[in-house]
C-alpha cells in the first residue's frame, strides 16, 4: 500500500485518498462493506500484489492496484443508479444458488459492475426497483434511521372484509410496526 499522502479529490469533489480498503471495495462494487471485510479476512484481496487481511488498511485509489480473486477492481468516476420496472417471476437478488431467475439478468452488470438492488420486491411482484453502485445512497434510502417513506400499491384477488382489515390492524399494533395511514378496500375490475 502507498505511503499516506495528503487528501486528493476525485471528479465529484469527494476525497479519494487515503481510503479504507473495505470502503474502496464497496464503492468499486466488489461487495458490500461487510462483504468486503469478509473478502479481506479470507485472504482474497491483494494490494499491489500483497495479500491484505488487516481491516482498516488504507489504499490510494489513484495509485494502488487492488485485486479480488486475481481480478483488478477499480473505482467508477461516478456512481450509477438505474430504475427497473421489475417483471413478475424474478428474485430480487443478484444470484441464486437454486438457479431461479434473478433481477441481475435484467440490468447491465457488465457495464456497471457493483450494481445492487436498493430494496426488495417479492418474486411475483412487479414494480419500480432501483439499482445503484452507490452504497451510501442505498443505505440512506433503506436504513430505518433515515425515515424514508415508501408507498406500495397492491392489487389482490378478492375483497378484504372489514373484519379482516380490523384483524390486520390489531396484528400490526401487537407487533409494534409503525404503519401510518389506513387501508382502503377496492374492488378489482
Amino acid at each position: 500500500m502507498s505511503d499516506p499522502k495528503p487528501t486528493q479529490f476525485g471528479p465529484n469533489g469527494e476525497a479519494v485518498v487515503p481510503m479504507r480498503l473495505q470502503k474502496f471495495l464497496a464503492r468499486a462494487g466488489a461487495a458490500s462493506r461487510r462483504g468486503s471485510e469478509n473478502l479481506m479476512t479470507a485472504g482474497r484481496v491483494r494490494v499491489n500484489g500483497e495479500v491484505v487481511t488487516e481491516l482498516g488498511s488504507k489504499v490510494d485509489p489513484l495509485c494502488d492496484v487492488v485485486e479480488v480473486d486475481g481480478v483488478v477492481v477499480r473505482l467508477f468516476d461516478s456512481s450509477v443508479t438505474i430504475m427497473l420496472n421489475k417483471p413478475a417471476g424474478y428474485l430480487t437478488t443478484m444470484s441464486d444458488p437454486h438457479g431461479r431467475p434473478c433481477v441481475a439478468s435484467l440490468v447491465p452488470t457488465d457495464r456497471f459492475p457493483g450494481l445492487f438492488p436498493v430494496g426488495r420486491l417479492d418474486m411475483d411482484t412487479t414494480g419500480l426497483l432501483l439499482f445503484s453502485t452507490d452504497g451510501e445512497l442505498g443505505n440512506s434510502l433503506l436504513h430505518p434511521r433515515h425515515h424514508v417513506d415508501k408507498t406500495y400499491h397492491a392489487r389482490v384477488a378478492g375483497i378484504m372484509s372489514q373484519e379482516q382489515a380490523r384483524a390486520r390492524n390489531r396484528a400490526r399494533r401487537r407487533s409494534h410496526v409503525a404503519c401510518p395511514g389506513s387501508h382502503r378496500t377496492h374492488r378489482q375490475r
